[in-house]
């Protein structure tokens, strides 16, 4: 990881809490994942999905984080900087909520604190890939200042590329 310092992995706003992910949240991380239409994952699955982010995250220095609401405790879903199509030089930010957590902010929320964190390891550039037809969370990234790329298409449709400059 040469040139870049570590992202913080703890991270505050005013409504929200990001933190390093605990073998605690695998039930929670699977009811996440149900919500996806594809079966729900069992618990000792996603026990293993927390233990291979947190490798990956010791390995690049950064980190994608569970968001849990600050007055209420509950764990809403994740956001944070990934490789996914991209580069450990030019990552990711990526998120996902609960349906619940829908329409409320949170994901911009969020997605603003990982930004500043993205900020503070001397990177340059970020990506986001988002399918075509997902309004709302390209609503959110086009609030934090990202900007189309391109579009491609894959297997599950189109995907848009975005971008956005940390300088």
């Amino acid at each position: 990881m040469p040139g870049y310092e570590r992202m913080p992995f703890h991270l505050e706003t005013e409504r929200l809490i990001l933190r390093p992910w605990a073998e605690s949240d695998a039930g929670a991380l699977s009811a996440l994942h149900a919500e996806r239409g594809n079966g729900t994952p069992e618990v000792e699955d996603m026990r293993a999905l927390i233990a291979k982010q947190l490798a990956a995250t010791a390995k690049t220095g950064i980190a994608l984080l569970p968001v849990q609401r600050r007055d209420e405790g509950d764990f809403i879903g994740y956001c944070g900087l990934i490789i996914g199509r991209s580069t450990l030089e030019e990552p990711e930010i990526a998120y996902e909520l609960f349906r619940r957590a829908h329409g409320r902010g949170y994901a911009t929320e969020a997605a603003g604190a990982v930004l500043d964190a993205a900020k503070t390891t001397g990177r340059q550039r970020l990506w986001s890939t988002v399918g075509a037809g997902n309004t709302p969370s390209l609503r959110v990234l086009e609030k934090l200042g990202f900007e189309r790329d391109h579009v491609s298409t894959e297997d599950n449709g189109e995907v848009v590329w975005l971008t956005r400059s940390l300088l």
